[in-house]
């Protein structure tokens, strides 16, 4: 196993999964100070002078999930028939 430190570096790589036109061209993952984050690349191009550029967006890689809606609980009572 490597001792290898990877604190404050990344990586950023051809996404070869991507598939619709809104998934970013580059994804990868980043630590900042110990955080773990992934990191997503697209080429964009710039109206003024048509030059391109990435736009990136950064995500901890621990983000809360968005919570489901709890179910509301079913009454016994209204499964009997009669």
């Amino acid at each position: 196993m490597s001792n290898f430190d990877n604190t404050n570096r990344g990586i950023l790589s051809k996404n070869l999964n991507k598939t619709a036109d809104n998934h970013p061209e580059y994804s990868g993952s980043l630590n900042v100070d110990g955080t773990d984050y992934w990191l997503s690349a697209w080429i964009k191009e710039s109206s003024k002078d048509g030059k391109k550029f990435f736009s990136l967006s950064v995500k901890p890689k621990d983000a809360a999930k968005p919570k489901a809606k709890p179910m509301p609980e079913e009454d016994p009572n209204d499964r009997i028939p009669f």
